[in-house]
């Protein structure tokens, strides 16, 4: 049976958010074998791809304050370079993916992103849907936009997962990165955190005060913010699940992509049972 499902390799996951460009190719060339694997187990499966900027993009925009626009002319040498610092480690992604024969198509957010006050308002979606007709796996990654009100800004992966899934409909969205779940309190701080295995929108306001931002650099808004908008969507969508899970216990993504219950982690839904 056919199934769309969009997965999320944070930028934690691919870079060390710690320390500027610098990724973690021996994770991105892993990843790329288990979604080789998931994709030859389940041909059906149809699966958009999409990554953070890590250490890359954050650092730069977070130099340049890109997320908040445009202060003077030095502003928009800022957004070319978050720009570019985002393309990048997509490239590196990229390359690693189709030489693990995951036929990936990059599609650059950025060409055609328009965006409000830091809200996206649109972005073209047709080469994603042509891609996904012919076979292809669209990968999309967190990128600059141009803003009506600020001149510029970031988009996050999760925001252009949003927009893409009012119009696909996915199914599923499974976010990977270095933890697994949602905690109570950020468990590369603390290793007395507590899992929280699901989330719901009448759960989220309990538990609100207690997600904190992501570990390391990032100017997207770490968990509270990936959580947040993630449980808007399912209120839209309410047979739409979301899992986030680690990617760094290897085996962890193929079983989420293929349903496998041991995945672990955190899942997100709407639970009007």
């Amino acid at each position: 049976m056919s199934e769309l499902v969009f997965l999320k390799l944070g930028g934690s996951l691919i870079t060390d958010k710690n320390r500027e460009s610098t990724p973690r190719p021996e994770i991105i060339r892993r990843v790329a074998q288990e979604v080789h694997q998931a994709l030859e187990a389940w041909p059906d499966l149809r699966l958009v791809l999409g990554h953070g900027s890590g250490s890359f993009g954050h650092f730069v925009g977070r130099r340049y304050g890109t997320r908040q626009g445009i202060r003077d002319e030095s502003s928009w040498r800022g957004y070319a370079e978050t720009g570019a610092a985002a393309a990048r480690l997509n490239r590196l992604v990229t390359d690693t993916f189709l030489a693990a024969g995951v036929p990936v198509l990059s599609v650059q957010p950025s060409a055609s992103a328009r965006c409000h006050d830091g809200e996206l308002l649109s972005l073209d979606i047709q080469p994603i849907k042509i891609a996904l007709a012919h076979g292809l796996v669209p990968l999309v990654y967190g990128d600059v936009a141009l803003d009506e009100v600020r001149g510029c800004t970031i988009i996050s992966t999760e925001q252009i997962f949003v927009w893409l899934a009012r119009q696909l409909h996915p199914q599923r969205i499974i976010l990977a990165g270095i933890v697994d779940g949602v905690f109570d309190r950020d468990p590369l701080q603390d290793t007395a955190a507590q899992l929280i295995p699901e989330i719901t929108p009448a759960t989220f306001p309990t538990i609100e005060q207690q997600l904190a931002g992501s570990h390391g650099v990032d100017v997207t808004g770490g968990m509270l913010s990936k959580v947040g908008e993630m449980l808007s969507l399912i209120e839209q969508q309410p047979d739409l699940k979301v899992y986030l899970i680690t990617g760094q216990e290897p085996g962890r993504i193929v079983q989420a992509l293929l349903r496998q219950e041991s995945m672990g982690g955190t899942v997100l839904h709407a639970d009007y049972r």
